[in-house]
């Protein structure tokens, strides 16, 4: 299971070998809406190979509102055919006459053989236990609640590559109270005690001093995520615990908001900011673009909806290029150090051991170091490409510039 780092606790680790996870998710809510399970399998699969490692989807969520993407319901799939109750009317959206005492064994077996060839791919998967609408869903702290999520954790808990999220927006529809009480008794009735989270829309709302919870998983969309990564971990440090920081939705490929402008969330644009969250020693969860439709032509993606998509869309690859960099040294080791580098800069530091910099304009950066050797190569943020540097010694250091434009990053490590 994914635990989080004894030793360096903004991290986590896989608890059966003690290696470290580099948490890479993407939102794929409504991803058991597909009645072809070849298609389910075909999305893990694709995003597997993409070095995404880690899916939030939804294990009781409905909408009628497609938040202005090219989604329809259809034959192929429907977010109708999420129903863990057995329903009156199953096909009405907001009114579907769900009976809470019972459950649908065939839609939670479904689910289950879902996880099972994730688990087969070390594909983590966050189940989110709430989406909202309170027609939707038992009420706050009833019986009927408990008995869901008591019945999730009998059903999935057995299941290594899970984690739990009591619920995405969650403040909008439950109180801070609810969540810390709902949290203490999931972590009671799961035996594996797999981590567990929320998903506000405010990062204040996070119970970061409570036993349960095991990472933050807010949503913040501006695009100051380096700054906002760094405030976060100092929120949790005030909170007396130490637990990685996450923001699992800052925006989704070509989904522009009213409050955003055009191209804030082109492919190049979130896997900037990607970089800026995991330069402050935080982690991220993507969206992909919707834009290639489902049941509406051409029919080959959905995205952050439902997580499939196509050879055309081509966001993670630039997120993969992000993974090589990290797992190519001892990331977990390293602290948010921008103050070794000159302004603009960011840079990730065991100082005289390892210094990680991230250039997101390119040029050139100066770097105070420890004296030492230092073995260093520039790396391509856009291609992944890797060009050798002589070595390094001394205690400040110029680079030369970088070898394009565009944003490039830097290691160098001690010989």
């Amino acid at each position: 299971m994914i635990r989080v780092d004894p030793e360096y606790p903004w991290h986590f680790i896989w608890e059966g070998t003690g290696e470290h996870y580099f948490f890479n998710g993407t939102t794929a809510y409504w991803l058991v809406g597909w009645r072809d399970e070849h298609t389910i399998q075909y999305s893990i699969d694709r995003l597997h190979r993409l070095q995404v490692n880690r899916l939030r989807v939804s294990v009781s969520g409905r909408t009628n509102v497609f938040y202005g993407e090219p989604v329809m319901v259809g034959q192929n799939w429907s977010v109708l055919f999420l129903t863990p109750w057995p329903a009156e009317r199953p096909n009405d959206f907001t009114h579907p006459g769900d009976d809470y005492s019972r459950f649908n064994v065939s839609y939670w077996q479904k689910f289950e053989r879902m996880l099972k060839f994730a688990s087969e791919r070390d594909m983590n998967i966050s189940l989110v236990l709430q989406m909202g609408d309170s027609n939707l869903y038992p009420a706050a702290g009833s019986d009927d609640e408990h008995r869901f999520i008591r019945y999730a954790v009998a059903r999935f808990g057995a299941f290594s590559n899970i984690t739990w999220d009591l619920g995405d927006d969650l403040d909008l529809f439950r109180d801070e109270k609810w969540t810390h009480e709902t949290g203490m008794l999931l972590q009671e009735w799961d035996p594996y005690k797999h981590l567990e989270t929320s998903h506000p829309t405010k990062i204040i709302h996070q119970d970061r001093a409570s036993s349960w919870f095991g990472f933050t998983s807010y949503q913040e969309w501006s695009r100051d995520q380096h700054r906002l990564m760094l405030e976060s971990r100092k929120l949790q440090e005030q909170a007396g615990r130490i637990i990685p920081q996450t923001n699992e939705e800052y925006g989704y490929e070509d989904h522009y908001p009213l409050w955003a402008s055009p191209g804030s969330d082109s492919a190049d644009v979130l896997r900037r900011t990607a970089w800026d969250i995991a330069m402050a020693g935080g982690y991220q969860t993507a969206g992909e673009s919707a834009r290639r439709g489902t049941n509406i032509w051409p029919d080959m993606g959905g995205g952050w909806m439902n997580g499939r998509g196509d050879d055309t869309m081509t966001m993670f690859l630039g997120y993969g290029h992000m993974v090589d960099f990290f797992t190519s040294f001892e990331w977990w080791k390293t602290n948010p150090h921008d103050e070794l580098v000159n302004s603009g800069n960011y840079c990730l530091a065991e100082p005289g051991k390892i210094y990680a910099v991230y250039l997101p304009h390119g040029g050139k950066v100066t770097i105070q170091l420890q004296p030492g050797h230092y073995q260093a190569y520039w790396f391509s943020a856009i291609t992944g490409e890797k060009i050798d540097l002589p070595p390094v010694q001394g205690s400040s250091w110029i680079s030369p510039d970088a070898p394009g434009p565009n944003d490039w990053a830097l290691l160098l490590q001690a010989k």
